[in-house]
């Protein structure tokens, strides 16, 4: 999570920053009606996600209740990730209430600025449950300052809202695969045919 200097070019586009792989390994863990399970579902399962993941320092003890302020976290960021692909789910109260969240998270897992010789990252100085809620934290905030943020969304295929980088070179990316965009594409197609089908027919 080293800072980027002032001028110098951030990452590409067609590249994953370790930044953002954190990121979208913790949202990506939310069952979805495609077959995905829910991998905060209580601390047993949490643990596991964790001791996969180099990131977070390997094996950690969690309870259930680090299980369901780890949902909250996640669930909040999804908002987030929604409102940069402008969905509606991520507009209004909705993002209100994710910012606001955050902001409470952010002030219970302070991060810390550690500066060497190569340069300056954020990271965060507690260990545990609340050392991974922190690495999160650390990760979005170094992508922030980088510009690449943005670039960050949530599909807005319901109820897949998988997380993914856009690497569109305008940015305009809203789906994390063309299958979904398919499907989102099928789905208006078929409305308007049953809104056609519904109407009288002239003689």
């Amino acid at each position: 999570m080293t800072a980027t200097a002032a001028g110098s070019p951030g990452p590409s586009p067609t590249t994953v920053p370790p930044t953002v792989e954190t990121v979208l390994a913790f949202v990506n863990t939310r069952a979805d009606g495609s077959g995905r399970r829910e991998l905060f579902g209580d601390g047993d399962s949490f643990a596991a996600w964790l001791a996969e993941r180099d990131e977070f320092a390997g094996e950690t003890v969690v309870t259930d209740a680090d299980a369901a302020v780890a949902r909250e976290l996640r669930d909040a960021l999804v908002t987030v990730l929604l409102a940069h692909s402008g969905d509606e789910e991520g507009l209004g109260e909705s993002l209100q209430r994710a910012e606001r969240h955050l902001r409470r998270v952010g002030s219970l897992y302070p991060l810390a600025t550690v500066v060497t010789a190569g340069g300056a990252e954020l990271a965060s100085p507690q260990t545990g449950v609340p050392g991974v809620f922190g690495t999160v934290l650390a990760a979005v905030t170094t992508l922030a300052q980088s510009g690449d943020w943005g670039r960050v969304k949530a599909c807005r295929n319901p109820p897949c809202h998988f997380g993914f980088l856009d690497r569109t070179r305008n940015g305009g990316g809203l789906y994390c695969s063309t299958g979904c965009g398919s499907q989102v594409s099928m789905r208006r197609h078929r409305r308007r045919q049953r809104r056609g089908g519904g109407a009288p027919s002239e003689a």
